[in-house]
């Protein structure tokens, strides 16, 4: 049966495409043809041969199969924020075609987002609507820096209140510094009604690393029917 799931996080910047790529690792290393999918890239630059996006490269190194960048990314967008009036009016459409084409082609599809969960993408639409309207299990990362707890929060009460399973959460150490680490990741736990996959360490150079080790895909929570 193919699996596909949506990786959110609790912001920008947080780590989504770093776990995006040890999910697909640790699924290949599972005998799975895992494919990277990031429908919508932002801050992309435009080189020698088109535009490309950094994370959507990581995807494309990081998958079973390296498809072409437009098959990653359907829309590349050179601006570092997204705008609404940069997104075609069809968008949905076009996420769902290039959703379908990754999913003929491997035993599991991992989505990335773009932003937080409640990230506008239309005037009147959410990403989020998208993931709904497709009933695709999430995944959450958390960006483990000071006020953390409560981003995590408030994204998995919101994930949950739209009636989509919340497959697991990670954890993704992006300031070293940070003190009560333990305590932030046990206060999470305790609150957010899914299993922590993993914990990411600080890493340099991460997009280049193997990352399958830090993620448990035994503990993925899954009980819904998913569609695409």
């Amino acid at each position: 049966m193919l699996t596909h799931f949506f990786v959110t996080g609790t912001d920008a910047r947080v780590g989504k495409t770093i776990v995006t790529r040890a999910l697909l690792q640790a699924m290949a290393a599972q005998g799975k043809c895992a494919l990277g999918y990031k429908p919508v890239a932002t801050g992309s630059q435009e080189l020698a041969d088109g535009i490309r996006n950094k994370d959507a490269v990581t995807l494309q190194n990081s998958s079973s199969i390296s498809y072409p960048f437009d098959k990653i990314t359907p829309l590349a967008l050179l601006d570092e924020d997204m705008f609404v009036s940069d997104i075609p009016d069809n968008i949905f459409e076009i996420m769902t075609a290039g959703l379908k084409f990754m999913c003929e082609g491997g035993d599991a599809v991992v989505i990335e987002g773009c932003d937080g969960w409640r990230t506008l993408i239309t005037p009147q639409r959410f990403y989020s609507d998208w993931v709904r309207q497709l009933n695709i299990p999430v995944i959450l990362v958390v960006g483990i820096q000071e006020g953390c707890v409560s981003h995590a929060l408030l994204s998995a009460q919101a994930i949950i209140a739209d009636g989509l399973p919340l497959a697991g959460w990670v954890a993704n150490r992006i300031n070293p510094c940070l003190s009560h680490y333990q305590e932030t990741i046990d206060v999470i736990g305790r609150n957010i009604p899914a299993p922590l996959l993993g914990e990411i360490p600080y890493l340099p150079r991460a997009e280049s690393r193997d990352m399958a080790k830090y993620i448990d895909l035994s503990l993925l929570h899954i009980n819904n029917e998913q569609s695409a």
